[in-house]
């Protein structure tokens, strides 16, 4: 099976029955440090952004290529599982989902709006139950890719280099990768570096999601006529799955901080309401269980490539 494959089953099945720690989590640790490292790195210039990404993202790597270089496949397959439990958050993201339902359901809006945050950047406090459901629904379709695709994917390719690199890369963007006056410039390298990282994952993700959804023919229809509609390249390749799966449309008008955004509808059925949350919770549970599946199988595959070479 290899170390590899091994180790990401194994990660993912942990992840499955502990989640994310309460306290102590490895990508905080690595947040405060991005967020210290800041203070002397800052500047409003790419360049100067460009180098606080490559330090982190680089030192981040770096300690995955040192775990990889453990001679003993048992030492392989423990450092690889915990560097994919640390990484992904597919059970998180399902709980916040479930959060959100249940509240809703509750009609408790005020407690909606407190735990929205836990899984998008949108200004909650004037948000009303139809545009919190919609903005539930969205953000689990663009973290199932986020949380769960990306990082399998680049631990199949690249071991534990590339789920701790991806997650640096991840982790930036949200950091300092969007659009303010103290980011615009020096946020830049890592929203581009984490555009280029999702490419493929979220593009692997809409396919997921149609092979897996309710309605697999309108996802897949809606993800090519619609996934190129959003201003992020990758985003709209899984909110337009989503859509179409659970017969939605998805898109409109969102605000950030006091920024409003208009986005493109997607999808060409009703508005969501507070029932599509627990579907799209299920949906998102499908794809995370079916990408660990595919990732253990690439993972496996590689191996056997290098066994092969060696011989």
């Amino acid at each position: 099976m290899g170390s590899r494959a091994a180790g990401i089953a194994l990660g993912v099945a942990i992840d499955a029955v502990v989640g994310d720690p309460r306290a102590g989590h490895p990508v905080a640790l690595f947040g405060r440090t991005a967020s210290a490292l800041e203070r002397r790195t800052y500047g409003d210039a790419r360049a100067r952004g460009a180098a606080h990404v490559t330090l982190l993202v680089g030192a981040a790597t770096g300690l995955g290529v040192l775990a990889e270089r453990a001679r003993h496949p048992l030492a392989r397959t423990a450092l690889t599982a915990a560097a994919t439990w640390a990484v992904i958050g597919g059970t998180t993201l399902a709980r916040e989902g479930a959060h959100l339902a249940r509240a809703l359901e509750d009609e408790d809006l005020a407690r909606a709006r407190a735990r929205l945050p836990h899984l998008c950047g949108r200004d909650p406090s004037q948000l009303e139950e139809p545009e919190l459901a919609r903005a539930t629904v969205e953000s689990l379709a663009e973290n199932t890719s986020d949380a769960v695709v990306a990082p399998l994917f680049w631990g199949a390719v690249a071991g534990v280099p590339g789920l701790l690199g991806y997650r640096a890369v991840n982790t930036l963007d949200a950091m300092i990768g969007h659009r303010s006056a103290r980011y615009e410039r020096f946020g830049w390298a890592a929203a581009r570096l984490d555009d280029a990282a999702n490419w493929v994952p979220a593009r692997l993700t809409g396919l997921i999601t149609a092979a897996v959804g309710p309605d697999s023919g309108r996802a897949l229809a809606v993800l090519r006529r619609d996934g190129h509609r959003h201003p992020s390249p990758n985003a709209g390749r899984c909110e337009s799955a989503f859509a179409g799966a659970l017969g939605l449309t998805l898109g409109g008008t969102n605000v950030y901080g006091g920024r409003v955004e208009h986005r493109p509808t997607m999808g060409d059925g009703r508005a969501p309401e507070v029932a599509d949350i627990r579907r799209a919770v299920r949906l998102t549970r499908a794809v995370g269980l079916t990408a660990a599946a595919l990732s253990v199988l690439g993972a496996g595959a590689v191996s056997l490539l290098r066994a092969g070479r060696t011989r």
